[in-house]
């Protein structure tokens, strides 16, 4: 999916009203791919900087669609099994009343979490119930496009140059989890320093616990600092 018909950037290159389309385009190809028979999840995502793997400078993003539930959506729904159905009502709630807030709205709050596992990672979500893209009100994607935006160019004033990242749409299941799985997006980046990047050896790679490189409410200073910039 081409955000633009720019021959290089990301995201955070193209203007406010581009921006607006591409949210559009992502609730429209949300519902169509939604709609059709077999799939279970839509997965919108964009990579970005060769550090990620990307081998394609234009800016543009992927859609992902699934004949089935994925594996950390299960773990997702498992955990609201577990826990209750407001369990992102909670987390959300927890979060607004923290240091580690980034960029607040009218409808969304970007945060950076209490358990982050990457030097940079951001989440978002909106202020009410709302289970994938096209689900969002017109108000909604308004401030979502304009969020993202300060977003992306924010970690890019973070080290002065381009930040390799990757921002994940997660939205609900196609057919279940509708009324307790919000839409959520996630930012990670391995940029641990100006010219270092975080790899997955020792303990995350072998054991699966991760360490952390700061503590989120000193990285979420941090973030304000290139959001503020941007």
């Amino acid at each position: 999916m081409c955000f633009s018909p720019a021959t290089e950037g990301s995201f955070a290159s193209i203007s406010e009203s581009r921006a607006r389309t591409v949210v559009e385009a992502w609730a429209d190809r949300t519902a169509a791919l939604s709609a059709m028979p077999g799939i279970q999840q839509v997965f919108p995502f964009e990579n970005r900087g060769e550090a990620i793997g990307v081998t394609l400078h234009h800016p543009h993003g992927q859609i992902y669609s699934y004949p089935y539930v994925t594996p950390r959506t299960q773990r997702l729904l498992d955990s609201i099994e577990r826990f209750g159905p407001d369990l992102f009502e909670q987390h959300l709630a927890n979060e607004r009343a923290s240091d580690r807030v980034v960029l607040q709205g009218e409808h969304f709050t970007a945060f950076v979490p209490f358990a982050a596992r990457w030097p940079i990672e951001i989440h978002m979500l909106p202020h009410r119930h709302v289970p994938d893209f096209a689900g969002l009100t017109e108000a909604e994607k308004d401030e979502l496009a304009h969020m993202h935006l300060r977003l992306t160019r924010g970690i890019d004033e973070l080290y002065g140059d381009p930040t390799p990242y990757i921002a994940a749409w997660h939205q609900a299941p196609v057919h279940v989890g509708r009324d307790t799985v919000r839409l959520m997006l996630q930012i990670t980046s391995p940029r641990r320093a100006a010219d270092k990047l975080k790899f997955l050896a020792g303990s995350e790679a072998a054991m699966g616990a991760w360490i952390g490189d700061l503590v989120p409410e000193k990285a979420a200073e941090f973030i304000r600092q290139g959001v503020e910039r941007a």
